[in-house]
């Protein structure tokens, strides 16, 4: 998979929270897939650093992004970021083009999918990291403007509006290679899903309830303002604790429909820049206790699918010291709670941008290895 914890100097990190990390590509590839940004936020630009960070183990060439921005300040911000530092590596612009580490990636400026000729540019897949398609009408524009497949970086508005959506180390291996709109679900979802899936399996859930404590956002002020659409968002991002509606119970049902009906969740935006949590209370099935809810979680995080995807902490941790970390994934073994034998509460951190970005790229990865495996598989049986 290619994760890696920026942080691996802090003391602070235990030998099981390390040994998480350490997980291998699942087969090789023959040369890099070429891949376009749509939309240069938050996320793109993630997904563009955690491209660059992780070398020659990526397999990706990114050839073009999107973005009605000026190079002046897409330069800047690429090579400047509040939350995770300075690039680590060489940015300069050189006419429509932005040279990182020597390779140049040309810069578009289109305010609409059909707005590009995606085909001339030879990419195998658009990561569309602008937030603002949820349909399957809008994916469909970019696929008749020669994009041959899309990757969002948000939930779609229904399931019928994509061919699959996707948590990795879930549910990739459902991809069969002829998917041409694919999400990439939530960072909330991202974080959720893993876990209940793994403690239903375990010990099974009767009904679930969970909290997102959620960095600000994009969408909030800095000073009260105007918003569109919700009276809490007018006010200081940075002065108050505000509720926001959450699409997350919709998400985690649609990924596992054996718990539909029996999910709520709530949001709440917190005055911090980065790094979230969900707060989860689960009635179980079986009875069960913190050390054995712990001992679950723990083996998780150091063997079987989830490694280097859940990791597991038992020191005292607070939020910064998750930002910049890979995992979907941090559990709080610390704040574990169980009342009477079958009501358990868990805390699960996650840096809501580096987290998700590096699972774009792992989804995209998973998601441009099967197509290739089915076109070679469908290209030998017409052979003669």
């Amino acid at each position: 998979m290619g994760a890696r914890l920026a942080r691996d100097d802090n003391p602070m990190f235990s030998a099981i929270f390390m040994d998480s990390l350490k997980s291998e590509s699942p087969m090789p590839q023959p040369r890099p897939y070429k891949v376009a940004l749509n939309g240069y936020g938050r996320i793109g630009r993630c997904v563009l650093r955690a491209l660059f960070e992780r070398g020659a183990e990526a397999g990706f060439e990114i050839v073009a992004i999107n973005d009605l921005a000026d190079m002046a300040s897409i330069e800047y911000l690429t090579r400047f970021d509040s939350t995770h530092g300075r690039f680590p590596g060489e940015v300069r612009v050189e006419g429509d083009c932005l040279h990182i580490n020597g390779n140049c990636v040309k810069v578009l400026r289109s305010a609409t999918p059909e707005g590009i000729d995606w085909a001339s540019l030879g990419v195998d897949l658009v990561l569309e990291c602008s937030g603002a398609y949820h349909t399957r009408a809008d994916g469909e524009r970019f696929l008749a403007a020669g994009a041959p497949r899309v990757l969002f970086s948000q939930p779609m508005a229904s399931e019928a509006d994509v061919d699959a959506t996707i948590v990795y180390g879930v549910n990739q291996d459902c991809l069969t290679g002829h998917e041409l709109l694919v999400s990439n679900a939530s960072c909330t979802t991202n974080c959720g899903v893993p876990l209940l899936r793994l403690l239903d399996q375990a010990i099974g859930l009767e009904y679930v309830s969970i909290t997102t404590i959620h960095s600000a956002m994009n969408d909030q002020p800095v000073i009260d303002a105007y918003h569109h659409e919700d009276l809490r968002r007018t006010r200081s991002a940075f002065q108050s604790v505000i509720p926001v509606s959450t699409g997350l119970a919709r998400g985690i049902e649609r990924l596992l429909p054996e718990l539909a009906g029996r999910i709520q969740a709530k949001a709440v935006r917190v005055p911090t820049v980065n790094v979230s949590c969900l707060d989860m209370t689960m009635q179980t099935v079986s009875d069960t206790d913190a050390t054995e809810v712990n001992r679950i979680l723990r083996e998780a995080a150091t063997s079987g699918p989830l490694k280097g995807l859940l990791a597991y902490t038992e020191l005292p941790h607070a939020s910064c010291d998750f930002n910049h970390d890979p995992h979907s994934a941090i559990v709080d073994a610390s704040q574990t709670r169980v009342s009477g034998p079958r009501l358990v509460n868990i805390l699960a951190w996650f840096d809501n941008e580096w987290g998700f970005a590096n699972r774009m790229l792992d989804v995209a990865e998973h998601y441009l290895q099967t197509a290739t495996s089915q076109a070679t598989s469908v290209s030998n049986k017409s052979a003669p």
